[in-house]
């Protein structure tokens, strides 16, 4: 019975990755490929790999599948979320680097803690307040981040067109109170391996 369950959820992670990135919803995460810079081969490896890396992160440890978030950008993978101990977050990293096509690994996952309810919804309300601010900011394309907070630290990943619009990502991110530390992962078109012509 285990091994059906783990063949269905491997065969809907591999269904799922056939299917192109898009947004989910004004405020959902994900890349818009209809003005993500990337090609469509790229964005399909990217999508390959992050599924790749989550059934393996699923056949590792089940919880993982709450726990942990990953995003693959031009064969970087960023990696966040809670582990039990340090040695399950190098076990991760090792895991990522294993993915084929990985050109680099971030791993920002933090030793879970005491669950502190006002901490959380803290978190959350700094996520969507960044959020809503790159959605009105019209130099932003705002699809194409992802914004992850943990105990006041904002995580953001994405692409940005110019060093202009990357620089006004990080702005963004400091005018909103209570942000200890804002760690950035934007990558700019012209770094991307094969872009859209």
């Amino acid at each position: 019975m285990k091994n059906k369950l783990i063949n269905l959820i491997l065969t809907l992670f591999l269904l799922n990755a056939c299917v192109g990135a898009s947004s989910v919803g004004i405020f959902g995460s994900g890349v818009s490929v209809a003005i993500d810079p990337r090609t469509v081969g790229t964005q399909i490896d990217d999508g390959i790999m992050d599924k790749n890396l989550d059934a393996k992160l699923l056949l590792m440890n089940k919880n993982y599948l709450l726990s942990v978030s990953t995003q693959v950008l031009d064969g970087r993978i960023f990696i966040t979320g809670k582990v039990d101990d340090p040695e399950e977050k190098l076990k991760i990293t090792k895991l990522a680097w294993e993915i084929e096509g990985t050109r680099s690994v971030k791993n920002d996952l933090k030793i879970k803690e005491e669950f502190n309810f006002k901490q959380s919804a803290k978190d959350v309300l700094i996520t969507s307040q960044l959020r809503t601010a790159l959605i009105f900011n019209k130099k932003i394309k705002s699809a194409n981040y992802s914004i992850d907070t943990y105990k006041k630290k904002i995580y953001i990943y994405g692409i940005a067109e110019s060093k202009e619009e990357q620089s006004l990502v990080i702005e963004e991110a400091k005018q909103i109170l209570d942000v200890k530390d804002i760690i950035s992962s934007i990558l700019l078109v012209e770094d991307l391996r094969i872009q859209k012509n």
